[in-house]
């Protein structure tokens, strides 16, 4: 369930999500958050901008600076609509971790590269996004990217 306001930039809206959408955090990791703060992925990503701030905030979490790595690059992506906290998981393990990463690599080489990591992990290669989902990623992300 997308969390409001969103932001509009260059047509689209980029997207903010409650803190426990986040994929992959624990119910305990969410309370620390929400004690700091971070009610919103685009507070995370505000409060997580450098690499002092990320270690500030890892501090005050009592967790490996790594982790807040992992969910700022996870907030980050997600402010893709069409990526959301549905695919930005996915996009990481790809190897995608920012939105400006994702503006610089090919749509069709990012497909195969998600289609080799879900039949390597799942055995599945129905479960990946079409190579048009993927171009629609490239191109929400290029528009995102070029006014942050």
């Amino acid at each position: 369930m997308s969390f409001k306001p969103k932001t509009k930039i260059n047509g689209i809206k980029e997207s903010n999500f409650l803190i426990e959408e986040l994929p992959g955090l624990s119910q305990d990791e969410i309370d620390n958050l929400k004690n700091c703060g971070v009610t919103s992925t685009l507070a995370l990503i505000k409060q997580g901008k450098t690499v002092q701030e990320k270690l500030l905030l890892a501090t005050k979490l009592q967790v490996h600076i790594q982790y807040v790595n992992k969910w700022v690059a996870l907030a980050d992506l997600a402010r893709i609509p069409s990526v959301g906290t549905q695919y930005c998981g996915l996009l990481l393990h790809a190897g995608v971790a920012s939105v400006m990463q994702l503006t610089i690599t090919p749509p069709h080489r990012l497909h195969k590269q998600i289609l080799r990591l879900q039949v390597a992990t799942l055995q599945r290669r129905d479960l990946c996004p079409p190579v048009e989902q993927v171009q629609q990623w490239f191109e929400q992300a290029k528009l995102i990217h070029h006014v942050s």
